[in-house]
Protein backbone atom coordinates (compact mmCIF):
# COMPACT_ATOMS: atom_id res chain seq x y z
CA UNK A 1 0.00 0.00 0.00
CA UNK A 2 2.72 2.49 0.63
CA UNK A 3 4.55 1.92 -2.71
CA UNK A 4 1.14 2.39 -4.17
CA UNK A 5 0.65 5.66 -2.50
CA UNK A 6 4.02 6.81 -3.77
CA UNK A 7 3.07 5.80 -6.97
CA UNK A 8 5.85 3.26 -7.62
CA UNK A 9 3.44 0.12 -8.02
CA UNK A 10 0.89 0.40 -10.34
CA UNK A 11 -1.27 -2.66 -10.32
CA UNK A 12 -3.95 -3.61 -13.00
CA UNK A 13 -6.03 -5.23 -10.48
CA UNK A 14 -6.21 -5.67 -6.78
CA UNK A 15 -7.41 -9.45 -5.24
CA UNK A 16 -8.01 -9.44 -2.04
CA UNK A 17 -7.36 -13.01 -0.22
CA UNK A 18 -9.98 -12.72 2.94
CA UNK A 19 -13.02 -14.95 1.88
CA UNK A 20 -10.18 -17.31 1.40
CA UNK A 21 -10.62 -21.07 3.41
CA UNK A 22 -10.35 -20.69 6.86
CA UNK A 23 -7.42 -23.16 7.38
CA UNK A 24 -5.42 -20.30 5.92
CA UNK A 25 -5.66 -18.52 9.35
CA UNK A 26 -4.89 -21.08 11.47
CA UNK A 27 -1.98 -21.76 13.86
CA UNK A 28 -2.20 -25.76 14.59
CA UNK A 29 0.59 -28.18 16.51
CA UNK A 30 1.49 -31.18 14.18
CA UNK A 31 1.66 -35.09 15.44
CA UNK A 32 5.55 -34.68 15.06
CA UNK A 33 5.61 -31.34 16.92
CA UNK A 34 5.92 -28.76 14.05
CA UNK A 35 3.75 -26.00 13.82
CA UNK A 36 1.73 -25.16 10.58
CA UNK A 37 0.47 -21.20 10.16
CA UNK A 38 -1.87 -20.37 7.65
CA UNK A 39 -0.33 -17.28 5.76
CA UNK A 40 -3.35 -15.42 6.38
CA UNK A 41 -2.56 -15.46 9.82
CA UNK A 42 -1.71 -11.98 11.43
CA UNK A 43 1.41 -11.38 13.01
CA UNK A 44 -1.17 -10.45 15.94
CA UNK A 45 -2.54 -14.27 15.96
CA UNK A 46 1.39 -15.15 16.22
CA UNK A 47 1.66 -12.52 19.01
CA UNK A 48 -1.20 -14.11 21.30
CA UNK A 49 -1.29 -17.50 19.81
CA UNK A 50 -0.54 -20.34 22.62
CA UNK A 51 1.22 -22.77 20.88
CA UNK A 52 3.25 -19.91 19.27
CA UNK A 53 4.94 -19.40 22.54
CA UNK A 54 4.95 -23.01 23.59
CA UNK A 55 6.81 -23.71 20.16
CA UNK A 56 9.03 -20.50 19.67
CA UNK A 57 8.79 -18.54 22.42
CA UNK A 58 11.41 -16.00 19.92
CA UNK A 59 8.70 -15.05 17.98
CA UNK A 60 6.41 -13.36 20.79
CA UNK A 61 9.56 -11.91 21.90
CA UNK A 62 10.49 -10.50 18.59
CA UNK A 63 6.28 -9.01 18.02
CA UNK A 64 6.86 -6.65 21.01
CA UNK A 65 9.54 -4.40 18.67
CA UNK A 66 7.96 -4.87 15.67
CA UNK A 67 6.45 -2.38 13.72
CA UNK A 68 3.80 -1.39 16.28
CA UNK A 69 0.08 -2.81 16.97
CA UNK A 70 -1.96 -1.65 14.36
CA UNK A 71 0.54 -2.99 11.64
CA UNK A 72 0.72 -6.16 13.59
CA UNK A 73 -2.93 -6.54 13.12
CA UNK A 74 -3.87 -6.20 9.52
CA UNK A 75 -0.13 -7.77 8.46
CA UNK A 76 -0.06 -11.13 7.74
CA UNK A 77 2.75 -13.99 7.88
CA UNK A 78 2.38 -14.44 4.05
CA UNK A 79 2.40 -11.19 2.93
CA UNK A 80 5.04 -10.28 5.27
CA UNK A 81 7.39 -12.96 3.43
CA UNK A 82 5.94 -11.92 -0.22
CA UNK A 83 6.58 -8.24 -0.01
CA UNK A 84 10.67 -9.49 1.04
CA UNK A 85 11.68 -6.18 2.22
CA UNK A 86 15.04 -6.83 3.76
CA UNK A 87 14.27 -4.52 6.37
CA UNK A 88 11.66 -6.96 8.00
CA UNK A 89 12.41 -8.50 11.99
CA UNK A 90 10.46 -12.16 10.73
CA UNK A 91 12.33 -13.62 7.26
CA UNK A 92 15.54 -13.86 9.30
CA UNK A 93 13.93 -15.26 12.05
CA UNK A 94 12.23 -17.85 10.14
CA UNK A 95 15.35 -18.72 8.57
CA UNK A 96 16.93 -19.13 11.81
CA UNK A 97 14.47 -21.86 12.70
CA UNK A 98 14.55 -23.86 10.26
CA UNK A 99 11.03 -22.86 8.44
CA UNK A 100 9.78 -24.02 5.14
CA UNK A 101 6.99 -22.18 3.15
CA UNK A 102 4.18 -24.00 1.17
CA UNK A 103 3.66 -22.40 -1.97
CA UNK A 104 0.92 -23.34 -3.79
CA UNK A 105 -0.22 -22.27 -7.78
CA UNK A 106 -2.73 -23.09 -10.72
CA UNK A 107 -2.85 -27.48 -9.69
CA UNK A 108 0.70 -27.10 -7.90
CA UNK A 109 2.26 -27.07 -4.56
CA UNK A 110 5.43 -27.17 -3.36
CA UNK A 111 8.11 -26.57 -0.10
CA UNK A 112 10.59 -24.65 0.38
CA UNK A 113 12.86 -22.94 2.53
CA UNK A 114 12.69 -19.71 3.71
CA UNK A 115 16.40 -19.16 3.65
CA UNK A 116 16.04 -19.54 -0.43
CA UNK A 117 12.41 -17.63 -0.53
CA UNK A 118 14.17 -14.28 -0.94
CA UNK A 119 16.26 -13.59 -4.77
CA UNK A 120 17.18 -9.53 -4.43
CA UNK A 121 15.74 -6.77 -3.42
CA UNK A 122 11.84 -7.19 -2.70
CA UNK A 123 12.04 -9.73 -5.06
CA UNK A 124 10.90 -13.77 -4.40
CA UNK A 125 10.99 -17.14 -6.42
CA UNK A 126 7.49 -16.66 -6.57
CA UNK A 127 6.07 -17.01 -9.87
CA UNK A 128 2.91 -14.81 -10.72
CA UNK A 129 0.44 -17.54 -10.33
CA UNK A 130 1.76 -18.71 -6.78
CA UNK A 131 1.08 -17.60 -3.43
CA UNK A 132 2.43 -18.55 0.13
CA UNK A 133 -0.09 -20.43 1.83
CA UNK A 134 1.04 -21.73 4.89
CA UNK A 135 4.56 -22.00 6.57
CA UNK A 136 5.65 -25.34 8.41
CA UNK A 137 8.15 -24.48 11.41
CA UNK A 138 9.93 -27.57 12.82
CA UNK A 139 9.69 -28.80 16.10
CA UNK A 140 12.05 -26.83 18.25
CA UNK A 141 12.37 -28.84 20.83
CA UNK A 142 16.34 -28.65 22.65
CA UNK A 143 17.07 -25.33 21.03
CA UNK A 144 17.44 -21.62 22.12
CA UNK A 145 16.43 -19.02 20.10
CA UNK A 146 16.85 -15.15 20.18
CA UNK A 147 16.15 -12.20 17.70
CA UNK A 148 18.13 -8.70 18.55
CA UNK A 149 17.92 -5.77 16.14
CA UNK A 150 19.56 -2.65 16.43
CA UNK A 151 17.83 0.30 15.64
CA UNK A 152 19.66 4.15 14.80
CA UNK A 153 16.49 6.44 15.04
CA UNK A 154 13.22 5.58 17.10
CA UNK A 155 12.39 2.26 18.28
CA UNK A 156 9.49 1.19 15.73
CA UNK A 157 12.18 2.49 12.89
CA UNK A 158 13.71 0.17 10.08
CA UNK A 159 16.63 -1.29 11.99
CA UNK A 160 20.30 -0.91 11.23
CA UNK A 161 20.89 -4.61 11.40
CA UNK A 162 18.93 -7.40 12.91
CA UNK A 163 20.13 -10.69 13.68
CA UNK A 164 18.31 -14.56 14.58
CA UNK A 165 20.24 -17.09 16.02
CA UNK A 166 19.27 -20.22 17.16
CA UNK A 167 21.33 -23.10 19.08
CA UNK A 168 21.09 -26.80 19.96
CA UNK A 169 23.09 -26.97 23.57
CA UNK A 170 24.78 -30.21 24.12
CA UNK A 171 26.50 -30.56 27.60
CA UNK A 172 27.45 -27.14 27.39
CA UNK A 173 28.62 -26.85 23.95
CA UNK A 174 27.01 -25.69 20.63
CA UNK A 175 25.90 -28.42 18.59
CA UNK A 176 24.58 -26.92 16.11
CA UNK A 177 23.84 -23.03 15.30
CA UNK A 178 21.30 -21.65 12.85
CA UNK A 179 22.33 -17.47 12.30
CA UNK A 180 20.45 -15.21 10.12
CA UNK A 181 21.03 -11.48 8.83
CA UNK A 182 18.46 -9.07 7.95
CA UNK A 183 18.24 -5.25 7.45
CA UNK A 184 22.00 -4.58 6.36
CA UNK A 185 22.27 -7.14 3.30
CA UNK A 186 20.02 -7.20 0.22
CA UNK A 187 17.80 -10.27 1.18
CA UNK A 188 17.89 -12.24 4.50
CA UNK A 189 20.95 -14.60 4.25
CA UNK A 190 22.22 -17.33 6.61
CA UNK A 191 25.83 -17.17 8.31
CA UNK A 192 27.34 -20.31 7.40
CA UNK A 193 30.74 -19.56 8.37
CA UNK A 194 29.76 -17.84 11.76
CA UNK A 195 27.39 -21.22 12.19
CA UNK A 196 30.92 -23.46 11.29
CA UNK A 197 32.90 -21.70 13.64
CA UNK A 198 30.15 -22.09 16.60
CA UNK A 199 29.89 -25.71 15.94
CA UNK A 200 31.24 -28.03 18.72
CA UNK A 201 32.48 -25.11 20.26
CA UNK A 202 32.55 -23.79 23.69
CA UNK A 203 30.48 -20.18 23.80
CA UNK A 204 34.02 -18.54 25.46
CA UNK A 205 35.33 -15.39 24.23
CA UNK A 206 37.86 -16.96 21.95
CA UNK A 207 35.08 -18.97 19.96
CA UNK A 208 32.21 -15.71 19.95
CA UNK A 209 35.15 -13.57 18.32
CA UNK A 210 36.19 -16.16 15.87
CA UNK A 211 32.25 -16.47 14.49
CA UNK A 212 31.89 -12.19 14.60
CA UNK A 213 34.87 -11.96 12.72
CA UNK A 214 33.92 -14.63 10.26
CA UNK A 215 30.18 -13.19 9.49
CA UNK A 216 31.80 -9.68 9.20
CA UNK A 217 34.04 -11.33 6.22
CA UNK A 218 31.11 -13.29 4.89
CA UNK A 219 28.14 -11.01 4.79
CA UNK A 220 27.82 -8.58 1.75
CA UNK A 221 26.78 -5.55 3.82
CA UNK A 222 25.09 -2.61 2.35
CA UNK A 223 25.15 0.73 2.95
CA UNK A 224 22.03 3.33 3.12
CA UNK A 225 20.55 6.09 5.66
CA UNK A 226 20.72 3.95 8.50
CA UNK A 227 24.40 3.05 8.74
CA UNK A 228 27.46 2.70 6.21
CA UNK A 229 29.15 -1.25 5.96
CA UNK A 230 31.73 -0.56 8.16
CA UNK A 231 29.61 0.67 10.63
CA UNK A 232 26.84 -2.14 10.30
CA UNK A 233 29.94 -4.68 10.10
CA UNK A 234 31.06 -3.68 13.06
CA UNK A 235 26.97 -4.08 14.71
CA UNK A 236 27.22 -7.12 13.06
CA UNK A 237 30.48 -8.65 15.55
CA UNK A 238 28.81 -7.13 18.47
CA UNK A 239 25.04 -8.38 17.86
CA UNK A 240 26.50 -11.48 17.29
CA UNK A 241 28.26 -12.30 20.30
CA UNK A 242 25.25 -10.84 22.15
CA UNK A 243 22.98 -13.13 20.40
CA UNK A 244 25.10 -15.88 20.70
CA UNK A 245 25.39 -15.28 24.18
CA UNK A 246 21.68 -14.55 24.93
CA UNK A 247 20.25 -17.58 23.31
CA UNK A 248 22.63 -19.92 25.43
CA UNK A 249 20.99 -18.32 28.52
CA UNK A 250 17.59 -18.47 27.59
CA UNK A 251 15.34 -20.99 29.14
Amino acid sequence: MLMMKAGLFRPLRLVSLRKVEARYRRIETETDGALRIGALATLAALEHSREVAEHAPVIPRTMRRLANVRVRNVATVGGNLAHADPHLDMPPVWIALGAHAVIVGPGTERELPVEDLFAGYYETVLRHDEVIAEIVLPSQRGRRSVYLKCTTRSAEDWPALGLAASLAINDGAIDEARLALGAATMTPVRLRAAEAALRGAWADERTLARAAEAASEEAEIESDDRGSSAYKKHLLRVYLKRAVAAAMEAA
